[in-house]
């Protein structure tokens, strides 16, 4: 008598109340980038100053080359943003900076 091995083959892991035709989130209308900020005057606003929201990879001198087409500007990002940033070298993904006008010095 030869023992029965048992059929796995249409057991799929995990466990969801979702049906799995809706289980992956739908992300399609995100968009990141940069927002103008009005005014200034109130705690976190510098006047004429936009918002970027980090992307993996990005450093201050590549967003700095991106607003003000000199990577050596990094450090007015830096400036603006000491209250979130301790080191210039430790962005995070997701992290929302000011980033102040350019200086036309």
């Amino acid at each position: 008598m030869t023992p029965q091995t048992p059929d796995f083959s249409n057991v799929r892991s995990g466990s969801s109340s979702v049906p799995a035709s809706q289980s992956q989130p739908d992300f399609s209308n995100v968009q990141g980038g940069t927002s103008t900020v009005s005014g200034g005057g109130g705690t976190g606003q510098v006047a004429g100053a936009q918002h970027y929201t980090v992307q993996k990879g990005d450093t201050l001198s590549h967003i700095a080359h991106h607003f003000y087409g000199k990577a050596s500007h990094w450090h007015a990002i830096f400036d603006a943003n000491r209250d979130q940033i301790d080191d210039p070298d430790l962005i995070r993904p997701g992290q929302v900076l000011v980033i102040p006008a350019q200086d036309n010095r």
